[in-house]
């Protein structure tokens, strides 16, 4: 190459944060032959990827500006910073130097009303944008992440070789998509990040059941998720789990997992999705207790207080009956309660669609989850293969051969339920998803009476079963 042709700005993509997620998916992209460009505040952050990138066609850059200068016409720039006003600040940065017809992509886990406006703004200054949700963690950044950009079909079209080349394979086909309009691509993977900490809860509350409910060792646990991740309940997140408990504390000389805190931290995805489906009124219980329960256990303090003042009942700490037909009901609970959160997620998002014009297949975002993503899990060929079946199906539950499957776990997941109460350990994911199966299939539920009561007390009207129209009955009188 000559030097005026070095000169010449070709560079296919402008990277802003070179963090773990950003430097990893920019020495992808270079590493399947994609001429790209970073940039970090921290000049510690470029130097890493300066020496990460040795051999790679990649370019590193001390300022905003000489990063612009490297890239080709229409100039494509990916943030991937946290979320808020950070975002803003660097879309403000660049609004400035870019031209029409340039195109900024938010990567990180921004809110997707956020999002809306940040399009609206930039289309106003001839500007395009994707909000693209990125699945994967650093090791998915770094080897195939799950995408999903959401926009215009037109911006996406700009990028897609390059996002093509670097997602996940799954079945022979790229994990990503071009999911929808405006900020459905933000949508989704918030609803992604729901359901993982709707499985996540799952996952945890067996291990509870199994630590202090059977009184198993961490190995006899790990087997259990090992064989597990064979079956129907199996995915990433069961394989780490497994990986975890195998896992020695070179500080203490014991098992990891007992020197990690019992407190879960959150950065706000799982709380928007609740938010979300409240909003679009779509129950999604097992997620809304995923988040109440990551908040319970930062009352760390509270509860060794309350620990002490409200002891569980002498004899409820082990489970009598055959440990081996507990741990088989165990993986069918976790298997059906599996099922309930992506029943909970796809439902949101297919009520989000509708009233934000999405226009999601919803078979497509299965699809781009199978591979790359956290939540990745045979299951998903399941949930694909019932959206092909029929496209509009309002819930999971209501595709039969799903609806086949969770019956022939509901034994287990019923005697699961049961065996926590007894031993009074909180596993209200668990609790959760059977309330929602028996509250979903029930043609009637006692909202009649909610009904009654809001109009006693408030005059809020009632509807009746017996001919149409909003009705207000005298309480007080006869």
């Amino acid at each position: 190459m000559s030097r005026n042709e070095a000169l010449q700005p070709r560079h296919e993509l402008g990277m802003v944060g070179l963090g773990v997620m950003g430097r990893n998916l920019l020495l992808n992209m270079a590493e399947h032959g994609f001429p790209v460009a970073g940039f970090d505040q921290d000049p510690a952050k470029v130097e890493a990827l300066r020496t990460e990138g040795q051999g790679m066609d990649l370019a590193p850059a001390q300022d905003l500006a000489s990063m612009l200068a490297l890239l080709r016409t229409p100039r494509a720039v990916m943030l991937l910073v946290p979320a808020g006003a950070p975002v803003d600040a660097v879309i403000g940065e660049l609004v400035a130097l870019l031209q029409p017809g340039d195109l900024i992509i938010d990567g990180g886990n921004s809110h997707f009303k956020d999002t809306d406006r940040r399009a609206a703004e930039l289309a106003g200054k001839g500007l395009g944008f994707l909000g693209m949700g990125i699945s994967g963690g650093e090791e998915g950044a770094r080897r195939g992440p799950s995408l999903m950009p959401g926009g215009s079909a037109e911006a996406y079209q700009r990028v897609r070789p390059l996002l093509e080349a670097v997602a996940a394979q799954a079945g022979g086909e790229p994990c990503v998509a071009h999911v929808g309009p405006g900020s459905a691509g933000h949508f989704v993977k918030m609803v992604h990040n729901g359901i993982e900490y709707a499985l996540m809860e799952l996952i945890a509350e067996s291990y509870d059941l199994m630590k202090r409910g059977l009184g198993m060792d961490n190995a006899g646990i790990r087997q259990a998720f090992l064989g597990w991740n064979q079956g129907g309940a199996g995915g990433y997140l069961m394989e780490i789990t497994a990986r975890i408990f195998a896992r020695r504390d070179t500080r203490g000389g014991q098992d990891l997992i007992d020197a990690v805190a019992g407190v879960a931290r959150q950065k706000g995805t799982g709380m928007w999705t609740s938010g979300s489906a409240m909003e679009l009124q779509v129950p999604a219980p097992t997620i809304d207790l995923a988040v109440a329960q990551r908040d319970l256990s930062a009352l760390d303090r509270q509860r060794e207080q309350a620990g002490l003042l409200l002891p569980r009942a002498t004899g409820l700490h082990r489970h009598e009956g055959d440990r081996g037909v507990f741990l088989v009901f165990l993986g069918q609970a976790l298997q059906a309660g599996m099922v309930m959160a992506f029943a909970q997620g796809m439902a949101l998002l297919g009520a989000a669609s509708e009233r934000y014009g999405y226009r999601l297949d919803l078979a497509t975002v299965a699809r781009i989850w199978r591979g790359g993503c956290i939540i990745r899990t045979p299951l998903l060929e399941d949930i694909r293969a019932a959206y092909g079946r029929q496209a509009g199906l309002a819930n999971l539950l209501l595709d039969p051969e799903l609806a086949r499957m969770v019956l022939a776990r509901e034994e287990g997941l019923r005697s699961v339920v049961a065996a926590g109460t007894r031993l009074a350990l909180p596993i209200p994911g668990l609790m959760s998803a059977l309330a929602y199966l028996d509250g979903y299939r029930s043609a009637w539920l006692p909202a009649n009476l909610i009904q009654a009561q809001r109009d006693c007390f408030g005059a809020h009207t009632y509807e009746r079963v017996d001919m149409p129209g909003r009705f207000h009955t005298e309480w007080e009188g006869e």
